[in-house]
């Protein structure tokens, strides 16, 4: 009678137990899948995002590393020939040639090697790489205390809707006639598609995700409101850099070969990136000298154009990090911030490197390139201090 009694107890202790395990696996099973709904995006969004802007990342990435390499069979060999890229990859050696990566620059200018048309292409191709990797970084490396739920990710990707559809005007709207008329318009409208798909599945998850939770409020800093500004240095730094590449940038997409009286040497730089030649200003010497040309240099203007359309879009994410991220009850204004100013401190880094190496080139045109490195260097160490740190 005993050891049966003790045999039933020892069952029902076994019994217990199971229970008890059974439910503590069970609960750390809905704390992992809420972990992954509240605090990750989406997995087909970072999924779409990895296939559109990583295509894009390719391309823009041969550009910087490997200019006028043809990756993309007859529909980039079009592309190429369009944009008179070819010119500047060389192969003759094989692994021993300079093959249109950074060995390629040279520190003297000549009419000969085009180290002006190179720079645009190069610092085009870095404006876009950066572009890419704001889209791609806060999705794959994004702060620990970030979540889906809280809405964290939103100024990033609304910024990232407006930045792709620019780009799908540029490409399908504003170039596609002279795209057309030389048959170089294959690659673009993939590009194009790209854009739209990758626009479309971002619009979906922002439309479907507004009903953002907030977190317990905490403790405001000094002077600090839930509507303040994150940081008023980078504010500043943003505002005086960045503000002078959209006046610059502005200048080279909405009117270009426009010479801005207050920025010394302007019309040596527009000479030396070859404006003067696809866009002459009316009236003056380079126009009666070259204005019968213009139609040849299309393919320079495009360039030219694309390369100031990224480098207004970085400006833009930079600006919403900046001025339009507020601090918020939660704090998580921080966090939102901090996914714009690691992707720009990054790309950023990309850039200031390329006018490094330009810099003897552009010397010997008689552009001083030391304000510019200042400049960007300044922006670049407040942007890696702020968000890093």
């Amino acid at each position: 009678m005993g050891k049966s009694t003790k045999a039933a107890s020892s069952s029902r202790g076994k019994m217990t137990k199971d229970q008890n395990k059974t439910a503590e696996e069970s609960s750390r099973k809905v704390a992992v899948e809420e972990v992954a709904t509240d605090h990750l995006p989406p997995i087909f969004l970072i999924f779409t995002v990895m296939a559109c802007s990583g295509f894009l990342f390719v391309y823009s990435f041969r550009d910087v590393f490997a200019t006028g390499r043809n990756i993309g069979g007859a529909y980039d060999h079009a592309y190429l020939t369009f944009t008179n890229s070819i010119a500047f990859f060389n192969n003759e050696k094989g692994w021993k040639s300079q093959q249109g990566g950074l060995s390629s620059i040279s520190p003297v200018t000549t009419d000969a090697n085009n180290m002006g048309g190179l720079f645009v292409r190069k610092l085009g191709g870095a404006a876009a790489l950066a572009s890419q990797i704001q889209k791609i970084l806060p999705l794959l490396f994004h702060p620990a205390n970030a979540r889906w739920k809280r809405g964290h990710f939103r100024p990033v990707l609304i910024t990232a809707v407006i930045a792709n559809l620019s780009l799908i005007v540029f490409y399908g709207i504003y170039i596609t006639e002279e795209l057309t008329a030389v048959g170089a318009d294959e690659l673009p409208k993939l590009f194009t598609g790209i854009l739209i798909l990758e626009t479309i599945v971002i619009l979906a998850y922002l439309i479907t995700s507004r009903n953002v939770s907030k977190g317990p409020a905490v403790a405001m800093q000094d002077g600090k409101t839930p509507n303040s500004i994150i940081s008023r240095i980078v504010a500043r730094t943003n505002l005086l850099v960045s503000g002078m590449i959209v006046v610059i940038a502005g200048r080279d997409l909405f009117f270009p070969g426009t010479i801005l009286d207050f920025i010394p040497r302007d019309d040596i730089y527009l000479e030396w990136t070859g404006a003067l030649l696809h866009s002459p200003p009316d009236g003056s010497p380079e126009a009666e000298a070259h204005g019968m040309e213009r139609d040849f240099f299309v393919g320079e203007k495009f360039l030219s154009q694309y390369l100031a359309l990224n480098m207004l879009i970085l400006c833009l994410y930079k600006f919403v990090g900046a001025f339009v991220i507020r601090t918020r009850n939660d704090g998580g204004g921080l966090i939102q911030a901090k996914m714009v100013w690691k992707a720009q401190a990054v790309g950023n880094a990309i850039i200031l490197y390329l006018f490094r190496l330009f810099s003897p080139a552009a010397g010997t045109a008689s552009i001083d390139f030391r304000w510019h490195l200042m400049m960007i260097a300044y922006e670049t160490l407040i942007l890696s201090l702020y968000g890093f740190l």
